[in-house]
């Protein structure tokens, strides 16, 4: 056993000596857990699934809040659950976390020959394309979109997708041209609400929000952060009025939706 388990050092640092030492430290701990600890012996690869996403919506929350404190505590989270399925699957006789930590770092080597190799870039956007190229030949993928899981949420996977076909060439030529498919799938959609063909309407509106999604890549917006900047809006525009209806002495259900609408007004001016 490590003695270095139970320190209490604090002090951040960056040489590699004592990174190799923390990470060690971390083996130590697991292993440790595995043993002694039942709720950690119990656990299967399985059963940390659920978990592990809930550590990444909080990192990704943490980062959204800028709150770098907390991008510290939930990537600590993170890395303890790659040590921790590492650790299960050795018990298992399937990988360990050797195996992990080389096969990244085989991969990084793979995908950047302008760094390890003789390839030569001239931009990011030449290297995210030399990626696709080389999923395709050196990692035999047989699929350009092999590589974005079905278990995404749906927005993130469009935006993906996207990416990857356009990595391989398969893109519009401009955003003027994509605007043309956002307004066609507009009158679609306005042509199948008319008819009131729920699937259809469904399927329309897919269509539209795959090209809205299309766009924003052509605008180098992020949709997930421009619906996550929506989102906040929305949530303290609308905390304004519930507050500002409860020094009215009422509640929201009290209200009719014009006074609903004043305080809404309100709320923009003074949160824009």
């Amino acid at each position: 056993m490590n003695d270095n388990i139970n320190s209490n050092s604090k002090q951040p640092t960056s040489n590699s000596k004592s990174s190799t030492d923390a990470f060690q430290r971390l083996l130590d701990i697991m292993d440790r857990l595995r043993v002694e600890c039942p709720w950690d012996k119990k656990q299967t690869i399985e059963s940390l699934r659920h978990l592990t996403i809930e550590e990444v919506f909080e990192l990704s929350q943490a980062i959204v809040d800028e709150d770098y404190q907390d991008v510290k505590k939930e990537l600590g989270d993170i890395i303890m659950h790659i040590v921790f399925y590492s650790r299960i699957a050795e018990d298992r006789k399937l990988f360990t976390i050797d195996d992990v930590i080389n096969g990244i770092c085989e991969k990084l080597i793979i995908r950047h020959p302008h760094v390890f190799g003789d390839t030569s870039v001239k931009s990011a956007e030449e290297v995210a394309d030399n990626w696709e190229k080389i999923k395709l030949t050196k990692e035999h993928n047989r699929s350009v979109l092999g590589g974005v899981p079905n278990a995404l949420p749906e927005l993130v996977k469009a935006y993906r997708m996207q990416e990857k076909a356009a990595g391989v060439g398969f893109d519009w030529e401009n955003k003027e041209q994509v605007w043309e498919k956002v307004e066609e799938e507009i009158r679609e959609l306005k042509d199948e609400i008319r008819t009131g063909d729920k699937n259809r309407m469904t399927e329309e509106f897919g269509d539209l929000m795959f090209a809205l999604v299309n766009y924003s890549r052509f605008i180098k917006v992020n949709p997930m952060d421009a619906l996550e900047v929506a989102n906040k809006k929305f949530r303290s525009r609308f905390n304004f009025v519930e507050e500002k209806a409860r020094e009215m002495g009422k509640t929201l259900v009290d209200m009719s939706l014009d006074e609903m609408n004043e305080l809404w007004e309100m709320a923009k001016r003074i949160n824009n």
